[in-house]
């Protein structure tokens, strides 16, 4: 692993890496996170009782979303094509904590990390807009890459 700064020039300028010469692989990347809430909270996505609808339908919907738009919120990201993108859900009733899973898959010339991490975190992000006047003491946390494929560095696994 290099211990170098790859968005950095030799001034120290920050700049978009340059993939250029680098070749196409297939590339995916999972990254995971979770919200904790409280009971009542948990109780009311479960039976579909948030008033503002589908709360994991729509913390879906917009994780996806996020992960295609990645480049827009990241500055040095660049525009992918992703071939993939999806998000799971995993309910912890015992620790009142949805798990969320995000997977994107992309053939190009760089990773799909950080469209993986955006979309954990907006996917969390909506949960706790959803809910919110449910329950404003909602955690957000445990985001990270869980592995990944591809590339040169190859595979990682948390």
């Amino acid at each position: 692993m290099s211990n170098e700064f790859t968005h950095f020039d030799s001034k120290g300028n920050a700049i978009m890496v340059d993939v250029t010469e680098k070749q196409k692989t297939e590339r995916v990347a999972v990254a995971v996170g979770k919200i904790k809430v409280s009971k009542e909270t948990l109780d009311l996505i479960l039976v579909g009782k948030i008033g503002k609808g589908d709360v994991l339908g729509v913390a879906r919907v917009a994780g996806i979303m996020a992960s295609k738009q990645t480049s827009n919120l990241i500055p040095m990201c660049h525009p992918l094509m992703l071939t993939g993108s999806g998000i799971t859900f995993d309910i912890d009733e015992k620790n009142l904590e949805i798990n969320i899973t995000a997977t994107v898959k992309v053939f190009e010339k760089t990773g799909v990390e950080m469209e993986a991490l955006t979309a954990v975190s907006v996917a969390a992000l909506t949960i706790y807009d959803m809910c919110k006047a449910v329950d404003k003491r909602m955690v957000i946390g445990d985001i990270h890459l869980l592995k990944k494929t591809g590339g040169k560095s190859g595979e990682f696994n948390f």
